[in-house]
């Protein structure tokens, strides 16, 4: 039984010798314009291999482009017919949306992806000062999505942000972390961190992952997709 479903683009399977997994959450961090979203959209074009499923794809950002999606998906019109959207723009929006998955999920889905997990708890946070039940709340959305996929074999893409570590020792590099820390690392069984180079490329880190070591590749974002750049 095929364990893994094709990402898309040669870097990210090369990263991830093979895909992504069917049974995990795999999140992708980075900063705005680091290329999270292109690696979301060619799983969606690749999704031929799915055999007729369709896709659940939930937008909490609006970062779907549909004149991106046509420049990496020539067939669009076809991938699109087995999409189904879902748009929250506040996080009570959001818990909705994962009520409705609920009923969204049978076998008939072959990925559900969310774009991104940070965005309207970032915003929730802001304006509600009850902390302690928004990230038991996001905790929730996130067992589901786990639950989802070890129980059904359904690979779960997530993007999040990230923010500068401030409180770094002096003298040491800060490292960005993920927003939801501990959340999101604890929910994702795969993580890989995408970031900017001075030279234009990026770079996608492999950061955890339950079979296969830390490592990295560089790629550039193209009009048709994404590049593998050799070192």
């Amino acid at each position: 039984m095929e364990t893994r479903i094709g990402s898309g683009c040669s870097a990210m399977d090369w990263l991830l010798e093979g895909g992504y997994e069917k049974d995990v959450l795999t999140t992708l961090y980075g900063g705005p314009g680091t290329g999270k979203t292109n690696f979301l959209l060619l799983a969606v074009a690749n999704s031929e291999q799915l055999a007729g499923k369709r896709i659940i794809y939930i937008d909490t950002e609006g970062n779907f482009s549909l004149s991106r999606f046509k420049q990496v998906c020539p067939e669009y019109k076809d991938v699109l017919a087995r999409v189904i959207f879902l748009k929250p723009t506040t996080f009570e929006e959001q818990r909705k949306a994962f009520e409705k998955l609920r009923r969204l999920v049978t076998e008939k889905i072959g990925v559900i992806i969310l774009d991104s997990a940070a965005m309207l708890y970032r915003l929730e946070l802001g304006k509600n000062k009850d902390v302690y039940n928004v990230n038991r709340e996001l905790g929730l959305q996130l067992s589901y999505l786990t639950e989802i996929a070890r129980k059904k074999s359904i690979p779960v893409l997530v993007t999040n942000q990230v923010y500068a570590d401030v409180d770094a020792p002096d003298g040491r590099e800060q490292r960005t972390k993920m927003v939801g820390g501990d959340i999101l690392r604890y929910a994702s069984k795969c993580l890989i961190e995408v970031k900017k180079q001075p030279d234009g490329t990026r770079v996608a880190f492999l950061r955890k992952h339950r079979s296969l070591p830390e490592k990295e590749v560089r790629f550039r974002i193209t009009d048709d997709g994404v590049e593998q750049v050799e070192e």
